[in-house]
């Protein structure tokens, strides 16, 4: 549930409804409401708007940008190996 709402109503529509009018209720998901796609009278899934819409992360996209030195791989020093086995 999204905590910008305090009381939420979930419209039930049909499969074939859904499937008859999936551009509306995607418009009307963009706008805040959500629905529960029933089979048979049996809730089935959620239609909700998106909260996030960015993209996913891309991995090696920053690969040049930063640096590590030399030493990042080293073993630490012993007073720090000290203070994690306390």
């Amino acid at each position: 549930m999204r905590p910008n709402h305090k009381h939420l109503v979930r419209e039930t529509v049909s499969l074939y409804e859904a499937k008859t009018k999936l551009s509306e209720l995607v418009e009307r998901a963009a706008r805040g409401q959500e629905f529960v796609i029933a089979k048979s009278g049996k809730p089935r899934a959620m239609l909700v708007p998106l909260g996030d819409v960015r993209p996913l992360r891309v991995p090696g996209k920053g690969r040049g940008k930063w640096r590590l030195k030399r030493s990042f791989d080293m073993p630490l020093p012993p007073g720090i190996i000290d203070s994690f086995e306390k």
